[in-house]
């Protein structure tokens, strides 16, 4: 019995401790919150270190609340990359205890390029990755905090950084024409929840959500109204649902329109908050977002 309860407990230590895949590994193990700031840190770093991330395809980082395992892995982490302006609400007490191994990469967008929507309570817009331009400072602080951890590899680094940048100029000029070759009278993207303002800004695009900048908040009937009146005025064709919220909302929006003798369709499914399954094209942040762009286009064109 006591043999038995002493393997128990080594399995349980060797639980808690690390996983066989991640043991004998000695570079620096960086872990980020969502899949954008993954992708980044994987473009940038490449396996240069031990890369992990704690949200996957469909989660809704706003409501998103870390599992043991996830807190063990931030916990033990060298550098935790995060995106900040209180995307991920729920784990603030986390962050605030690793401290100064913590990196909130939005904090690399300069304020005044930032969006604070009246109904967000005075707080910044965190979606920042639907600019592809402001994505790019975010960009630039993670190569400089995986720089400072490991400052052998700099060059490596920077080269791989600078060769990045340019991908994400090349994506910028393709969204831009895409976008641009929608008629301007149907330049409305109408999702769940208001994660495109950015996208919007950047790209010349009247964007709406059901929900706030948060999920967090709560819609409601006259929300759907008011919607239902903008897509009968405005003649909008599509709608969207996204991969990271219900679709019910969209959905009630859509009887409501039918039901006034106006049919719109669901122009195709949106990455918001979340990228796709890891190691296929839309688990990667480019690819995320020319998806994006060539669904939009494509419905409302």
């Amino acid at each position: 019995m006591k043999f038995r309860t002493g393997i128990l407990v080594m399995l349980l230590f060797i639980s808690f401790c690390g996983s066989p895949d991640t043991e004998g590994d000695s570079r620096p193990y960086v872990v980020a919150t969502t899949g954008m700031v993954r992708d980044a840190a994987e473009q940038i770093g490449g396996d240069l270190f031990r890369i992990d991330g704690i949200m996957g395809p469909g989660v809704d980082p706003h409501l998103y609340r870390a599992t043991p395992a996830d807190i063990r892995r931030m916990e033990r982490a060298d550098l935790l990359l995060y995106n900040g302006l209180l995307l991920e609400g729920r784990l603030a007490e986390i962050l605030d205890r690793i401290g100064s191994r913590s990196f909130a990469v939005a904090s690399a967008v300069p304020d005044s390029l930032l969006m604070a929507p009246y109904e967000y309570g005075g707080n910044y817009d965190p979606h920042i990755w639907f600019d592809v331009t402001l994505w790019k400072y975010a960009v630039n602080g993670i190569a400089d905090q995986l720089s400072a951890l490991a400052p052998e590899h700099e060059d490596a680094i920077r080269l791989r950084n600078e060769a990045y940048q340019k991908e994400l100029d090349e994506l910028h000029s393709y969204v831009v024409a895409q976008i641009a070759s929608i008629p301007e009278e149907r330049r409305v993207l109408i999702t769940a929840h208001d994660a495109f303002g950015y996208f919007g800004r950047a790209y010349g695009m009247q964007v709406e959500g059901l929900q706030g900048i948060s999920t967090t908040s709560e819609y409601g009937l006259q929300d759907v109204r008011m919607m239902r009146d903008l897509i009968i005025e405005r003649k909008i064709p599509a709608i969207f649902v996204e991969t990271s919220i219900s679709s019910r909302s969209i959905e009630s929006l859509i009887t409501g329109t039918q039901e006034s003798g106006f049919m719109v369709n669901i122009g195709g499914e949106l990455y918001s908050d979340a990228l796709g399954a890891y190691g296929t094209e839309t688990g990667t942040y480019i690819g995320m977002f020319r998806h994006n762009a060539d669904q939009i286009t494509s419905a409302l064109r």
